[in-house]
């Protein structure tokens, strides 16, 4: 249960938001005519009431009582308006700011009687006022369009050359998967669809990142006959991510310890048939010739996610083998540590960003967020012979849906 303090202060900056952006929205609608004003300004505040009180809904009720689905867009309507609104704000802002200037230079440089001429070049700025209001609708409405592309799984196709990997290995298909989050899904039979779609990939090798739950292991009780279903003829190799620990909870739960679901989530892991890496490394053959796969726990540069990854444990014996895979979870372990410490690791594979599930993702540009937090956040990276691939994942969580950084299904070719 949240503090009352906690919701109580929310509630108040969503107040204090709702009360500026509605300064912005009786600039534009001035010249209005009263009826158009009393209807505009009524549902203003009837959406802003319905904001709060879906806010405290989703508070003080469990996901037993309004259902997985509801509590879901509950909470991404509430945030999406809320985000949407402080878009506004940034523009209502800028505008005051001049505003603000403008009165202090006539403070300064003009008498009373020259200010009172120039008050309507300080009145607040129709198109400033427009402008943001147009970007916080239209990100509310990218918001809400992004609910269709939550199971809108994509195949991307790479190649990735290395001038020291074995003969027997050029041309292996590696399927990289990550973030499945299973406790966010709602509809199983989409999820079955891109499994099916890794399935048509015909991948050597399947290679899947962390979090494969939000939590709690019971999360792939619905899930664990869709993800038995991935097979590949080297086999499924899993690590964990940070969200897997399940430091995110309250424990114990439903009277089962934090040390005990993780065991149990490391039976899920088992049970679907995947082998899962805990600080320690494999050998794969293919014709007589060998190659290392390495697969850590989380290990993080942020201080707020968990160090759990050894590569201490993981990399030695591996020196004898001419190339090396890494599945690391997060990214920001590449930078960190990987290239610094162990330069002979060829290729590494993340998950953790999701692309922030917001963004821009055309050819020749790509932007989120997330990049502001995460300097490799999604796609290929390469410094000198080493390489990292960031998959955005094949889940989500919080929101949703997506926006323009779709789920994905990554097919690497060595060669």
């Amino acid at each position: 249960m949240r503090t009352p303090l906690g919701v109580t202060i929310f509630i108040a900056i969503m107040l204090l938001l709702d009360t500026y952006v509605f300064q912005a929205i009786k600039a534009v609608s001035h010249t209005a005519s009263p009826r158009t004003k009393t209807i505009l300004y009524s549902v203003y505040w009837a959406l802003t009431l319905i904001a709060v009180i879906s806010f405290l809904i989703f508070v003080y009720t469990t996901q037993d009582f309004l259902g997985k689905r509801v509590r879901t867009y509950l909470f991404a309507i509430v945030i999406g308006l809320f985000l949407a609104k402080l878009v506004a704000a940034v523009f209502f802002l800028i505008d005051d700011i001049r505003r603000g200037i403008q009165w202090i230079a006539g403070k300064l440089f003009f008498n009373n009687t020259e200010l009172e001429g120039i008050s309507d070049v300080i009145s607040r700025s129709a198109f400033l006022s427009w402008f943001g209001l147009a970007a916080g609708s239209t990100l509310f409405g990218s918001l809400l369009l992004g609910f269709g592309n939550k199971y809108n799984y994509k195949v991307k196709r790479l190649q990735l050359a290395f001038d020291n990997l074995p003969a027997a290995f050029k041309g292996v298909r590696i399927a990289h998967i990550s973030d499945i989050h299973s406790g966010s899904f709602t509809d199983k039979e989409a999820v079955l669809r891109g499994v099916k779609k890794l399935l048509n990939e015909k991948p050597d090798i399947i290679l899947f990142t962390g979090d494969i739950v939000n939590d709690r292991a019971t999360e792939m009780s619905d899930y664990m006959d869709v993800f038995n279903q991935l097979k590949a003829p080297m086999g499924v190799y899993s690590t964990l991510g940070n969200h897997d620990y399940g430091d995110y909870v309250k424990w114990p739960y439903n009277g089962i310890s934090k040390e005990q679901n993780l065991e149990n989530l490391k039976k899920v892991h088992a049970d679907l048939g995947w082998r899962l890496l805990m600080n320690e490394h494999v050998v794969l053959e293919k014709n007589g010739e060998q190659i290392a796969l390495l697969g850590i726990e989380n290990w993080s540069a942020k201080a707020r996610f968990p160090k759990h990854g050894r590569m201490d444990l993981a990399h030695p014996g591996t020196e004898k083998y001419p190339f090396k895979i890494l599945m690391s979870h997060d990214p920001s372990h590449w930078d960190a540590e990987v290239k610094t410490g162990y330069p002979d690791v060829d290729l590494v594979l993340s998950g953790h960003t999701h692309g922030m599930q917001f963004g821009i993702e055309i050819p020749g540009f790509k932007w989120s967020p997330v990049q502001y937090m995460y300097t490799q956040w999604d796609g290929l990276y390469e410094d000198g012979k080493q390489k990292l691939y960031v998959n955005p994942g094949y889940g989500f969580i919080g929101y949703p849906g997506r926006v323009g950084i779709l789920p994905e299904i990554t097919i690497i070719e060595l060669v």
